[in-house]
């Protein structure tokens, strides 16, 4: 599988999504993969940062990845999203990142791309299945395709059985209450063997 490319891009404030893109990295590396990790590039102000311990953190974490761009899109025979909630939809900083991509997507350059989404937020019920949706319905736009987990795996279950993608619920203190490592891992080999297949089919 080392010819499929795969994108894991994420949007993170507490660090909870960068940890999720980091477990898709070594899930899909580990099925073969070649992985860019990006991260969406952040629209908050930079006073409001500076007011959030956590925030500021994260930000300093992940000041060394590489911002997403439209070439990452076009390179990659794959793409895993991570993102928090909000308000039961993707965050502003991924949504304006899908939507400057109209470019690519009027020259074909967004078909056949095998994707899936991770998110988290504070409680089971906090919208992180209509978030993960809200991502596929802009990748039914790009004609792309859509991998999901499903219960392809009974490690599903045990991060709490999301069949859209996996999700996890955060604590006030920031920190992951179900184990869903496995479950990442399994899902990003799992996208990464579909864009074999897709690739294959189109070779």
């Amino acid at each position: 599988m080392s010819n499929v490319k795969l994108a894991v891009i994420f949007y993170s404030m507490g660090g909870t999504n960068y940890q999720l893109a980091k477990w898709a990295e070594e899930g899909a590396q580990a099925a073969g993969a070649e992985v860019r990790v990006l991260k969406v590039e952040e629209l908050a102000p930079e006073s409001v940062i500076e007011g959030n311990e956590g925030w500021k953190a994260t930000v300093e974490a992940t000041k060394d990845v590489p911002v997403a761009t439209s070439e990452d899109i076009e390179w990659a025979d794959a793409i895993i999203f991570s993102v928090p909630t909000r308000f039961g939809n993707m965050p502003s900083q991924m949504k304006q990142f899908l939507d400057i991509q109209g470019g690519i997507w009027a020259k074909g350059k967004t078909m056949n791309k095998v994707v899936s989404a991770m998110t988290s937020a504070q409680n089971p019920h906090g919208g992180q299945e209509a978030t993960i949706l809200s991502l596929y319905t802009s990748m039914m736009h790009w004609g792309a395709i859509i991998a999901t987990p499903g219960y392809t795996d009974p490690i599903i279950y045990g991060a709490g059985g999301n069949p859209y993608g996996t999700s996890v619920t955060v604590d006030q203190e920031g920190k992951m209450i179900e184990d869903v490592q496995g479950a990442v891992k399994h899902q990003a080999k799992r996208t990464a063997t579909v864009a074999e297949w897709v690739k294959r089919g189109i070779q």
